[in-house]
């Protein structure tokens, strides 16, 4: 089968993904193995190959926003028959043994293994999951609509869950990408008013046409004060900005797995009563959850589609900020 191989993590501009054929995997107890249709790329996938995360599996085959098909069952398989259109986000399997496990944090498992990352991803024609992590989409998206919602969407959604904020409110959103481009709409569905800084103009008009209150750049005055925000770019340093945007016991709340340092801020910035928190990965009832609403009313994915073969120039255009909304590779 073909495969997007990352042998070596390096900087995009030097072409660190290489389309290689290898053989099909097999798959083992308790798993299956999917024909993938399309697998979404996320700005996680471009911290693993450039190595702004450190590397845990290489030779690997990255991506985690994986549909595609069961075609195969491994022994002892009980939840699926094979034929059924599924779904692999990000979170592989975990221990079910350690103490987050046990108390329903299974996103922080000590023995975790992610899709993408330490087990290989859906970068390729056919790939391998858990049966247990393996999820049925909803059926009002086609394939390159539902691909993006696998991890942009269910970050976004497990971020807006961690804000506090439910059916009224004043929200932020800092960076415009693939998850916020979801994360609005289901905002404004539960009737939020919602505020978006970016650096690009487009990013800026697409969150407009979705419905957005107020569109900026961050050192724009939004008029008001803040009662959340969520800050999805990678940098630091805007994250201490949108501290400043934020009213009296108001959160704001990193949606990244990475993001450059953070420079020293006042005291009066998270005084009174103000936080800044992060999430981290995903559980299986965030993933579940989040379909189920997804399934409700029909979220929009603006998606760019990229062949397999050009994983290096999806990637690039992701990183120089060249597209917006979702980017997707189309395998099948």
């Amino acid at each position: 089968m073909k495969a997007v191989i990352l042998e070596k993590q390096d900087l995009l501009e030097n072409t660190p993904l290489q389309i290689k054929e290898i053989p099909m995997p097999e798959p083992g107890s308790h798993e299956v193995r999917l024909k993938v249709s399309v697998c979404g790329v996320c700005r996680t996938d471009l911290h693993i190959a450039e190595g702004e995360l450190p590397a845990h599996k290489l030779p690997l085959i990255p991506g985690h926003q994986i549909v595609g098909t069961i075609d195969g069952l491994g022994t002892g398989v009980t939840r699926w028959c094979g034929g059924e259109r599924v779904g692999v986000p990000w979170l592989y399997k975990t221990c079910g043994k350690c103490r987050y496990c046990r108390r329903g944090q299974e996103n922080l498992c000590d023995n975790a293994s992610f899709t993408g990352y330490d087990a290989d991803g859906g970068f390729a024609e056919y790939t391998i999951a858990p049966e247990d992590f393996v999820y049925r989409l909803p059926e009002n998206y086609g394939d390159l609509e539902v691909a993006p919602l696998l991890c942009a969407g269910v970050i976004g959604y497990q971020s807006l869950h961690a804000t506090g904020l439910k059916d009224e409110g004043r929200l932020g959103l800092f960076g415009f990408g693939s998850s916020a481009h979801i994360v609005i709409q289901v905002a404004i569905h539960q009737g939020l008013e919602v505020y978006v800084v970016s650096r690009t103009e487009k990013e800026l008009t697409l969150a407009k046409a979705l419905g957005a209150h107020w569109v900026g750049h961050i050192d724009d005055d939004m008029g008001v004060l803040l009662d959340a925000g969520i800050v999805f770019a990678p940098s630091g340093e805007l994250l201490v900005e949108s501290l400043k945007k934020l009213d009296k016991g108001g959160r704001i709340v990193s949606a990244g797995i990475y993001t450059t340092p953070l420079p020293g801020f006042d005291y009066t910035l998270i005084y009174p009563e103000k936080c800044l928190t992060s999430i981290a990965h995903t559980t299986r009832d965030s993933v579940q959850a989040f379909l189920k609403v997804a399934s409700e009313f029909k979220i929009k994915t603006q998606v760019n589609i990229f062949r397999l073969e050009e994983a290096n120039k999806a990637f690039l255009a992701i990183k120089n900020s060249s597209v917006s909304g979702s980017t997707v590779l189309k395998i099948t």
